[in-house]
């Protein structure tokens, strides 16, 4: 199970089947929606103010979730991806956005429904990001819109997927036994 810990009276909360990486480590003023997944080395920390995320998103490997002490909150909507190693400090995420591998996205930032913001992206404080558009760059730049459909399956795919995989580590655990190692598998 994931490192939970309280912090001023605040106790991480989530909803039904949830994924929570054993390393996985939700602190504080925390509440996640039903079937997400928070994956392994990832740290959401709502010690110094609120984090809510909605329905079915995946916070992928290594990524932090974090904000501005009494300042800036964290918003994610339902079926959000948020890529391995990604950061995002006191932005707001709409609905079937993606969030790509080592982005980073600053505090006040917006991101709009459907929008896609690319690997390694920075964007910087007080970017609004407009729904279905691409943005990629240090710092992020708008590259160009994405038709909606086109967004919604992608999106949409990736974010369903991931309650899939976090049952195949429920199983495993079910079907796990202290086996003994055989000579062949040596």
């Amino acid at each position: 199970m994931a490192l939970i810990k309280s912090v001023r009276g605040f106790t991480p909360v989530w909803g039904k089947d949830c994924f929570l990486a054993e390393n996985a480590t939700l602190i504080g003023d925390l509440v996640l929606g039903d079937e997400c997944s928070v994956w392994f080395n990832a740290v959401l920390r709502g010690d110094v103010n609120t984090i809510k995320i909605g329905n079915r998103v995946n916070i992928q490997d290594g990524s932090v979730l974090h904000t501005l002490y009494e300042k800036s909150t964290i918003h994610i909507g339902n079926d959000v991806t948020i890529g391995h190693n990604a950061i995002v400090h006191g932005a707001d995420i709409d609905d079937g956005a993606l969030i790509g591998m080592g982005a980073t996205l600053l505090d006040y930032v917006h991101v709009g429904e459907g929008a896609i913001v690319a690997a390694n992206a920075l964007v910087l404080s007080h970017t609004k990001i407009e729904p279905y558009t691409l943005w990629a760059g240090v710092p992020a730049k708008f590259v160009k819109k994405i038709d909606p459909a086109q967004t919604q399956e992608l999106n949409k795919k990736i974010a369903s997927q991931y309650p899939m995989y976090a049952s195949w580590f429920s199983q495993d655990e079910d079907n796990q036994d202290n086996k003994e190692v055989t000579d062949s598998e040596k």
